[in-house]
């Protein structure tokens, strides 16, 4: 068979006769093919072969043996066939056959010097955009491991960086940022912005501004992106004083000639409402105006969320109507945050008429409108209602979830009628809507607060059967349901099945002890478990001084706190 009829037809596509004139009839015969031309010398134009490739793919729905297709990437990289090397490590990735150390090792030996790592970088873009994050991670270390004299492309790089911040591992984006910048890359401000965007989400705030301050020092110059993602950081994960850093840095950014934009103003708008500083989200919604930037309607969201969080609900309804006036179109979270103004304050009659507008506004109410509604009734304890806005939105075809059933089971446990609650948790079965953390919270509360804790600590034990992971506030409940009857032996069996699931006794915990044990007089007791809290490094919250001045001070018992004396200790444990 001449090689030069087999090539034109390659050439031409024409398969069928490539397959009658080498009796490729199966897959392994084709790969034999393939592996032959790859070994021939002169090497035949390798995009007939890759086509070659592919068909045999496609034909026998059989992927190529590794070895083979290895051999394939290594021609394709020595002779600059980059855009086909791409493609076909796209396909090698999205497989998701081998790991990349197998793909890089079974590179044959006698290809060029510079295929390997090429490949390698390549091979981690492929991974990447193929959201796999952490083979494209191996594949990094792999390459930074075995050809640690070749630098990878910041285009790899940044692709490696965005991959594993998607997936939240913020700590390996870090550690791939670091040894990208031993191994020589160059980073661009891309490379900080993903970085910094990563350590802002995992609530790392100050490695965030320290990864910021290096972009200086590499010649480049942060941008209103790098101080969008510092202040979204703080508004959203910052604790005391988080609006203190984002005043810092919005100084900075205006000091640095960066102006800020739409983004910038509605990230502090939201961060002020948030902390409840409204004057403040007042202040920079007319800043915006001024710079002449038009709020959109996220801006006039995180205005209406905040005020009607507030209880200004009035203020809420004159934000929605001064949207719409502009060409705005408010959505239903923005009506179901007004709707939640209302039936905070108990105003019903406003809430139901607030729903009938929604339509009129060309907005349908949803699941979460109507229990938002149902849980308005509920906190006035008026539950027929409550009810009834259950079964309207049903017959409107909408299901109500496990949030609008918890609303219901609250109100039911409240009065004591343990009847519709368990004509409610029946319903859930039937219609395959799952009990969450709230709905056995609630159950066990109710519970224990009835004194029928024996009834509480089964439904603990079905929570763990079931998959729904207990809190904190799960196991204080029982403990206290425990101490309020006496039985300090079961509250503290409760505290050890706490800790066996890896959460420790918090402020809560000791408190609801030692409250007990001042009750029943044993101060020395009380004083211990004191000391244990404050040797765990938990700090003592207002109940906590409210127990030590009324159960021990006020009956004349001066708390011997370890390290301390005693005129020193009555003064330390003081809220003042």
């Amino acid at each position: 068979m001449p090689l030069c009829t087999l090539l034109r037809h390659l050439a031409a596509g024409r398969f069928a006769r490539v397959q009658a004139l080498t009796g490729a009839a199966t897959a392994a015969a084709a790969h034999r093919v393939l592996h032959l031309l790859l070994r021939t010398a002169p090497l035949p134009p390798l995009p007939h072969l890759v086509s070659l490739a592919r068909w045999s793919r496609a034909q026998f729905r059989a992927p190529l043996p590794l070895p083979l297709h290895a051999l394939l990437l290594a021609r394709l990289a020595s002779h600059r066939f980059y855009p086909l090397l791409r493609s076909e490590l796209h396909a090698l990735a999205a497989a998701r056959l081998h790991s990349p150390a197998s793909i890089l090792r079974s590179l044959p030996a006698a290809a060029s010097p510079t295929a390997p790592p090429l490949i390698a970088d390549m091979l981690v873009c492929a991974l990447a955009t193929d959201s796999q994050p952490l083979p494209a991670y191996e594949a990094f270390l792999f390459a930074g491991d075995n050809y640690p004299r070749h630098r990878p492309s910041v285009f790899s790089v940044n692709r490696l960086l965005s991959a594993l911040v998607d997936a939240g591992r913020a700590d390996l984006a870090e550690r791939a940022f670091r040894a990208a910048l031993r191994r020589r890359v160059s980073p661009d401000l891309f490379t900080f912005n993903i970085v910094i965007s990563g350590l802002c989400k995992a609530g790392q705030l100050r490695k965030a501004g320290d990864v910021a301050k290096d972009i200086r020092a590499w010649g480049l110059t942060p941008s209103v992106v790098t101080y969008n993602t510092l202040i979204a950081g703080y508004c959203k994960r910052g604790r005391t004083g988080r609006m203190y850093h984002v005043d810092t840095l919005l100084k900075e950014m205006i000091e640095a000639g960066i102006s800020p934009d739409e983004v910038t103003f509605n990230v502090l708008i939201n961060g002020y409402c948030s902390d409840s500083n409204l004057a403040a989200a007042l202040r920079v919604f007319e800043e915006m105006k001024q710079q002449g930037i038009a709020a959109s309607a996220v801006t006039y969201a995180a205005l209406v969320s905040g005020f009607c969080g507030e209880g200004k609900v009035e203020e809420g309804v004159k934000l929605v109507d001064e949207m719409q006036d502009l060409g705005l179109a408010p959505n239903v979270a923005t009506m179901n945050n007004v709707l939640n103004g209302f039936c905070k304050k108990g105003m019903m009659a406003d809430a139901e008429n607030w729903i009938h507008g929604m339509v009129e506004r060309s907005v349908e109410p949803n699941v979460v409108t109507y229990t938002v509604l149902i849980d308005g009734y509920r906190r006035l304890g008026k539950m027929k209602d409550a009810v009834a806005v259950m079964d309207a939105m049903e017959g409107k075809g909408i299901s109500p979830n496990v949030r609008s059933y918890n609303c219901l089971i609250a109100g039911f446990t409240h009065n004591g009628d343990w009847r519709n609650v368990s004509g409610l948790l029946d319903e859930m079965k039937e219609k395959g809507v799952c009990a969450d953390i709230v709905t056995y919270n609630t159950l066990i509360g109710a519970l224990c607060c009835k004194g029928d804790v024996r009834k509480a600590v089964r439904l603990l034990d079905e929570m763990v059967v079931v998959g729904v992971e207990p809190k904190h506030l799960t196991y204080n409940t029982i403990i206290h349901g425990y101490c309020e009857k006496g039985n300090i032996k079961s509250a503290y069996e409760i505290r050890t099945r706490m800790e066996k699931d890896r959460k420790r006794a918090n402020v809560v915990t000791y408190n609801v002890f030692i409250k007990y044990l001042c009750r029943m007089g044993k101060m020395e007791e009380a004083n211990e478990l004191l000391n244990e809290m404050l040797e765990k490094g938990l700090v003592p919250n207002e109940v906590t001084y409210e127990t030590i001045k009324e159960g021990m001070m006020e009956k004349g018992y001066v708390p011997d706190v370890r390290g301390v004396t005693c005129s020193e200790s009555s003064q330390n444990l003081s809220p003042t």
